[in-house]
């Protein structure tokens, strides 16, 4: 399966009406955040592919269309809960969904260095972080595995981070992915202007990618994973990036 990651910057090599031919093998599209609706919707129409997002902390004019208000950790976590969407595009902050087969969780935003809108202590994104537990645990029962990939906008801290404060990451990531080792962590939120910058890292068995512009990620599958889409079963398949 490859999939089109994009972050940050409207590129030209996306947005453009090659699009549908350059990416005719793409299954499915993720965005790390900062990047206007507008831009997804057009991925989604012209790809005609499920394209699933988290918010950055800037670009957020659509954030309050998903905002949960009042909901219990229950229905928060629960399988059947309702996702919105919006411009062909799935909201993936703060949820843990199945799609194309694939366990993703969202979680959005940028470490807290002012007091603009998105933007989280460390405390409070290791409370989100532990909201998710519950569908995580869900899915190593019914799946057999935690999660696959685990899509934020911000990096972890000390792997592909700044020591600015605008743009350091997480420290809750680091334990998330010892615990519950998503195959792959996908971020944006740090720009590459340099082509030597560090763009692939690995962490225990997580596989960090900074998506900064657009990447696409080839996610190879065994002659199985199509039967593991229609019954549970453990893990399978080996991932390759490229």
């Amino acid at each position: 399966m490859k999939i089109l990651c994009v972050a940050d910057h409207i590129d030209p090599l996306v947005y453009s009406a090659t699009v549908k031919t350059r990416f005719s093998d793409v299954e499915m599209v993720l965005s790390a955040g900062d990047l206007p609706m507008e831009y997804l919707g057009f991925l989604s129409s012209s790809l005609n592919r499920t394209v699933g997002f988290v918010f950055g902390n800037h670009n957020l004019k659509a954030l309050p269309l998903f905002r949960k208000s009042g909901a219990s950790l229950l229905e928060q976590t629960s399988i059947t809960a309702q996702t919105q969407n919006y411009y062909g595009s799935t909201c993936l902050e703060d949820r843990v969904m199945r799609l194309e087969g694939l366990l993703i969780a969202g979680l959005g935003g940028s470490i807290r260095y002012n007091r603009g809108e998105h933007q989280f202590t460390d405390f409070e994104m290791n409370c989100r972080l532990l909201r998710l537990v519950p569908r995580l645990l869900w899915n190593r029962l019914v799946h057999g595995r935690f999660l696959d990939i685990l899509l934020t906008h911000a990096p972890p801290r000390g792997i592909h981070d700044e020591e600015d404060r605008c743009h350091q990451g997480f420290t809750g990531l680091l334990w998330f992915m010892r615990r519950f080792r998503p195959r792959y962590l996908l971020h944006g939120h740090i720009h590459l202007y340099d082509i030597n910058a560090e763009r692939i890292s690995r962490y225990h068995e997580t596989t960090i990618i900074n998506v900064y512009d657009h990447y696409v990620l080839d996610y190879e599958e065994d002659q199985d994973r199509e039967q593991d889409r229609e019954q549970p079963a453990r893990a399978k398949g080996n991932p390759r990036i490229r």
